[in-house]
């Protein structure tokens, strides 16, 4: 099993209140390589469209192949590196990760869900094929994920899959990813309060970012103690990340965000910064991130870039 002090690393690390110039610098960089990597890997992995169900799979690739950030499998690839994990297994395994958040993305944009024509700048898919389609492209992209984390070209041993397989299945499922949509749609018959608010968001969106720092640590083997202490990251990073989200959707234009913008507002979700407002949202997501940053202690340099992403992403526009 590997460890923190095994390698060497130090106990802690004194690290600035707010990450410089420099620092985001080196995670825009990363953020970039790790995005161009990934997309080799879903290249290689999606399935090319072919014979009589080729539309299907036309779908599944012009939903992934559409843009993003891939910051799912950056988590993934940043947190298996602390610990020495095999770059292509990491790759195999953002990969699952990407094609299970595409599916719940193209199903999230179904008129049964919340209607979306646009998505990343891009029609929908239900828009630019039809809505049948879309639910098998999801569907699709879906069992693609399980199938590529119970490959054994992801990892030799089978202890190390199923645990992966295991770990997304629960983030993805009725207690995650799946539970935090039914409360969203059911949010505005409710009169939901802030810790509602924060459970509908930590299963609908931190489910899959504990995930992804989670399934990094499995790859490399990493001690309980260090798991927890990524899994502590990925929650506190997936609210922020969440209220900044909002935000966008209250302040952006559509054409930066790539994707409609007012919806909450105009369906009744329940969000914190329609509770709380933009300010105090704004605080309270620049808290989140400073805890996500002290989580990482433990890790020394070698979290740096993943320290930075929360200051990185509280004030974007996309």
């Amino acid at each position: 099993m590997n460890s923190i002090a095994a390698a060497g690393r130090p106990q802690s690390h004194e690290v600035p209140a707010q990450p410089d110039a420099a620092a985001h610098e080196r995670l825009a960089a990363g953020m970039t390589e790790a995005a161009a990597q990934v997309e080799a890997a879903l290249d290689d992995l999606l399935p090319k469209p072919a014979g009589l169900h080729a539309r299907a799979q036309e779908a599944m690739r012009y939903a992934v192949f559409a843009g993003g950030k891939r910051l799912r499998p950056f988590l993934i690839l940043e947190s298996a590196a602390l610990f020495g994990a095999p770059v292509q297994g990491a790759l195999r395994v953002a990969a699952a990760m990407e094609s299970l958040h595409t599916y719940s993305l193209v199903h999230d944009d179904l008129p049964a869900m919340d209607d979306d024509d646009l998505r990343r700048g891009k029609p929908t898919v239900h828009r630019q094929f039809d809505e049948a389609t879309a639910i098998l492209a999801g569907d699709g992209l879906l069992t693609l994920a399980f199938e590529l984390l119970a490959d054994p070209a992801t990892h030799p041993s089978g202890d190390i899959r199923a645990a992966l397989v295991t770990t997304l299945a629960r983030a993805a499922g009725s207690e995650g990813m799946i539970g935090g949509q039914m409360i969203d749609i059911e949010a505005p018959t409710r009169d939901l309060g802030p810790d509602q608010i924060i459970e509908l968001q930590r299963k609908k969106t931190g489910a899959l970012f504990e995930a992804s720092c989670l399934a990094g640590a499995i790859l490399g083997g990493a001690a309980p103690r260090e798991q927890a202490a990524l899994v502590a990251f990925a929650r506190d990073f997936g609210l922020a990340f969440q209220i900044s989200d909002d935000l966008i959707d209250v302040e952006g234009s559509a054409e930066l965000a790539g994707k409609q913008v007012g919806k909450d507002a105009a369906q009744g979700k329940a969000t914190l910064v329609s509770h709380w407002g933009a300010q105090q949202a704004r605080d309270e997501a620049a808290r989140l991130a400073m805890s996500a940053r002290a989580a990482l202690a433990p890790f020394g340099e070698a979290a740096d870039r993943l320290r930075t992403l929360p200051f990185y992403l509280l004030n974007r526009r996309t």
